[in-house]
Formats: structure tokens, C-alpha cells, sequence
């Protein structure tokens, strides 16, 4: 078996970017009820993706009185989180039943997670029922529709994803980040031509709205890489680290690695840590074979405090460990990543192959 490779954010400003980027963003969710101390505490667990530690603090909020919907709410979160979908979805429907029957923004709240614990329990159906009957209420939920067609793509239904997102850019002409989510998500499911289609008509009808940002990031999609640039450097100064990493990630595809480090090194040493930045240039690394180099970046974002990053930056370092020979470090921290994130089938397989080592 060959060595994995690392993985990448394919696009960090995305809120809502499929189904599976949804439950890292919905996962970190905010109490919106009433809240007693071990309430709050239990949420700021889950935005630290202690999700066995929220679960108990939830029970001990109920034990002095907490919020029983809330609560409800948020161990259904928590659930999510560990993987364990039908006790999500048992928690989230019990909320759901606290309802005052008058419908509140906790209610539809409530149905996004219920809806991601279909879609990840393998019920898409269910899902789209959910974003159904929420728009049966509120015919312009955007992100309700937004979803509904990332989940029609997932299922290969190409004509209703379409429909579902041409009614999404119709609500918002010029949310642009929406429009690049829209097209990763096509490019994901095999459809990047149609995706392509609607970057195309954003920036032939759009670039006097648009930031340099947004152009480069358009431009860089259409794998227009000199433009890109072109745009990205203009925006470098503008946007922080999101225009340096696409910047970077720029150089990468002109086969300029090294001037991309250097890009990345130079805004890590100038500005805040940021976890994103550092796992680019430590994937950058790898693709140089510079493992030790790749596993210092790695290892100093992961050090980086309420980073929602953690996930993919663990993976990684496990990946450098493995080039470098050092199984056995790489079956320990393996070990403890399949613990905490049980749904990542590709490290269950990594797992099997590390046992072997």
C-alpha cells in the first residue's frame, strides 16, 4: 500500500461548503436558548471538538436545570460529532417535539442538524425532506436551498442540483464565495464543466463588484493561473491570509513551489499564526519530499489554540510520520485520530495498514 497524501482546505472562507465541510462548520454551533453556566460550558467543549466531554457536561447542565431543549439541541450536536447519527437524530427529534408549536429560529436550527445527521446516517432522502419542509415555510431559506442542492449533487441528480443552485444565485447575484462553493461542489461530484459554467458567467457579468480577491480566486478555479496571480499579488496586502494562501496555492500550479514556501513563510513570519497557512506550505513541503520540513509546519498549527483546523492538520502530521519511517509514532497517533474522528473511512483504512507496519 502506498503512502497517503496529505489533505487540503479546498476553499477557507467556505461556511457551507458539502455536506461533510457542513458538519465540521455546524459543529463548532453556538447556544441560541436559555443557558445556565455548565450549558455554556458544554458548547465551548464542542468548539473544541470535545465531543465525549460536552456530552457528559450536558448531562450535569440537566441535572441542575438546564434547558432541557437546549440541551437536547446541543447533545445531538455533540453526537454528530462523535459519529454516533441515530442518537443525533433521537436527541435532535425529542428537541424538536419541546416546540412551543409556534415555529422560532431554534426550530429551524434544530432541522440543519437534523438534516446533516440524515445525510450523514446515509438517509439523503430524509435530508431533502428536511430542507423541503423548511422551505415550504420560508421560501427564500437560502442556505436551506443551498444544501438541498449540494445533497442532489452528491445523489448524481445533476438537473435538480442545478435547479437548486441557479435559485440560490438568483436570491444572491453577487455572493460570489457561494458561487465558488457551488462550483467546488459540482467539480467534487465529476460535474466541473458545469461548475466552470458558473464562474465564467460570474466574472463576465460581475468584476466591477469584485474584489481583487474574488477575481483571483475565479481566475485561479478556471486554472487561469497567470491571472490569478496577477489578482492575488494586488490582493495580497488586502485580505490577509486568505489571498496569500490562494497566492501560494497559485505558484504551486506554475510549478513554482518554492517561491509559493517563500510566500508562506513570509506571512507566517509577519502577521498571527494561522493554521491554514501553515498546512498549505506544510503540504507544499511534502510535495518537495521535505517531510521534516512539512511536520514543523504541521506540528506548530496544530499548537495554535482553538484552531478548527485540528482534523486535517492531525492527519497530516501522521502522513509525514509515516515518509519518515516512524510507524510505530504514526500507528500511536492514528490510533488516538481514529478515536476522535470515527467517520474518516480513509484513516480507518491508513489504520489497518499502519497494524501491519
Amino acid at each position: 500500500m502506498s503512502f497517503c497524501s496529505g489533505k487540503r482546505i479546498v476553499n477557507i472562507r467556505t461556511i457551507m461548503l458539502t455536506a461533510s465541510v457542513l458538519a465540521t462548520s455546524l459543529l463548532t454551533g453556538c447556544k441560541i436558548g436559555s443557558s445556565t453556566e455548565k450549558t455554556d460550558e458544554a458548547f465551548a467543549l464542542i468548539a473544541n471538538l470535545d465531543y465525549e466531554g460536552a456530552l457528559a457536561t450536558f448531562d450535569e447542565a440537566l441535572e441542575k436545570g438546564g434547558d432541557e431543549r437546549e440541551i437536547l439541541r446541543g447533545k445531538g450536536i455533540a453526537y454528530i460529532g462523535e459519529g454516533r447519527y441515530e442518537e443525533a437524530i433521537s436527541a435532535l427529534t425529542d428537541a424538536l417535539s419541546l416546540s412551543s408549536g409556534i415555529v422560532e429560529s431554534m426550530d429551524y436550527d434544530i432541522n440543519y442538524y437534523l438534516a446533516l445527521a440524515y445525510f450523514k446516517s446515509g438517509n439523503t432522502d430524509e435530508a431533502v425532506n428536511i430542507y423541503d419542509t423548511i422551505l415550504s415555510l420560508k421560501p427564500g431559506e437560502v442556505d436551506a436551498v443551498y444544501l438541498r442542492g449540494v445533497l442532489y449533487a452528491e445523489k448524481g441528480m445533476l438537473d435538480e442540483a442545478l435547479s437548486s443552485f441557479n435559485q440560490v444565485i438568483a436570491i444572491e447575484p453577487d455572493n460570489y464565495d457561494r458561487i465558488i462553493n457551488i462550483y467546488t461542489i459540482l467539480a467534487t461530484n465529476g460535474y466541473k464543466e458545469k461548475g466552470q459554467e458558473y464562474l465564467k458567467s460570474a466574472i463576465d457579468n460581475g468584476t466591477k463588484k469584485m474584489s481583487n480577491y474574488e477575481k483571483g480566486q475565479i481566475s485561479y478555479y478556471l486554472e487561469d493561473y497567470e491571472s490569478a496571480k496577477t489578482y492575488l499579488e494586488k490582493a495580497r496586502e488586502e485580505e490577509g491570509y486568505e489571498a496569500v494562501l490562494m497566492l501560494g496555492k497559485t505558484y504551486e500550479m506554475l510549478g513554482d513551489n518554492n517561491y509559493a514556501v517563500s510566500v508562506f513563510s513570509s506571512y507566517a513570519n509577519s502577521a498571527e499564526p494561522s493554521p491554514e497557512i501553515l498546512n498549505e506550505m506544510g503540504l507544499c513541503k511534502m510535495s518537495m519530499s521535505d517531510y521534516e520540513g512539512a511536520l514543523v509546519a504541521f506540528e506548530e498549527a496544530i499548537a495554535i489554540p482553538n484552531n478548527n483546523m485540528l482534523q486535517t492538520l492531525k492527519f497530516n502530521e501522521i502522513v509525514c510520520y509515516e515518509h519518515l519511517g516512524q510507524f510505530d509514532r504514526a500507528k500511536s497517533l492514528m490510533e488516538t485520530y481514529v478515536k476522535s474522528y470515527p467517520d474518516d473511512e480513509n484513516a480507518q483504512t491508513e489504520y489497518m495498514f499502519l497494524k501491519t507496519r
